[in-house]
């Protein structure tokens, strides 16, 4: 069996939901707390057992590049200025695992995508994370995926529960509970009505996924909506009654995708940090809220 010991990072999406902030920077660059986001889905992935990172960028992405590079004018400052434990933070970031970059050029889905990082990842299963999911977990979320893969060597896709008023923003799964949270998955369905809905399990854009699943992407036109998904992808693997895993990941699930639920992720992991927590606590605790 393969050992994953890559992740894909597609980081290149335009962030329209952030405007006028994600203008000039990339929506993955907004800060949480004092770590802009992509930093958070890197660790997890570097806990998980990663040792290469691809990110699939676009135009204006490059600060993304520039945080995970050795910045030798901010590391010379700050250790003239004696400032060694802003050193060991900083240098921390940039040896988390090996970073590769590659483009986009045109905005064609997800799968897209990915596709554009086979060539790096090469003939292996991959781990693949978007940017608008972080999990708040003892064991790291990746790592949960991984550990199912490894028990099965099929795809497996991250789910979590939501309430049943909120099917209707995500990709929703029909499978059958095989127990310890994992199900064996028969249909996705895409953002469903309320009562069509097959369950309360949606997809948070964590997966492991296989060569099959590049060589299905690499033969898609485009859908409907003239993207290529890899929710058809999946879809495919299952006509062809290729099993697929689903994994109810323990821990909070922490969403970034809008600007509500960034500022409820800020929040909660500002109350954890060790810094700031108590007095963040404190602040909530006095807010007076007509």
């Amino acid at each position: 069996m393969t050992k994953i010991k890559k992740a894909i990072l597609p980081v290149a999406g335009f962030g329209t939901r952030f405007l006028p902030a994600t203008k000039a920077q990339p929506k993955e660059m907004l800060p949480v707390v004092d770590k802009p986001a992509i930093q958070y889905l890197v660790e997890e992935a570097a806990a998980a057992g990663i040792e290469e990172i691809v990110f699939v960028t676009g135009r204006g992405k490059r600060a993304i590049e520039d945080h995970f590079d050795y910045s030798y004018e901010l590391d010379h400052t700050l250790v003239e200025k004696n400032k060694h434990d802003l050193v060991k933070k900083v240098r921390e970031v940039e040896d988390l695992a090996k970073f590769s970059y590659v483009r986009q050029p045109v905005p064609l889905g997800d799968g897209h995508a990915v596709l554009c990082a086979r060539h790096i990842v090469g003939d292996e299963p991959v781990l693949v994370m978007f940017g608008d999911s972080l999990y708040d977990s003892e064991v790291p979320a990746a790592k949960q995926l991984i550990d199912v893969y490894e028990k099965y060597n099929d795809v497996v896709v991250g789910l979590s529960e939501v309430k049943p008023d909120e099917v209707e923003r995500f990709g929703v799964i029909d499978g059958i509970d095989i127990g310890n949270g994992i199900y064996e998955i028969k249909k996705f369905v895409e953002k469903p009505k309320k009562e069509e809905a097959p369950s309360n399990l949606v997809a948070v854009g964590k997966y492991i996924i296989t060569p099959e699943i590049f060589e299905l992407l690499s033969t898609m036109k485009g859908g409907k909506s003239g993207e290529i998904r890899l929710a058809d992808a999946f879809d495919l693997m299952l006509q062809k009654n290729r099993p697929i895993y689903g994994k109810k990941l323990d821990g909070e699930w922490l969403d970034t995708g809008e600007k509500l639920t960034f500022i409820t992720t800020t929040i909660k992991l500002g109350i954890k940090h060790p810094e700031i927590g108590e007095k963040l606590k404190r602040f909530i605790k006095e807010l007076d809220i007509k």
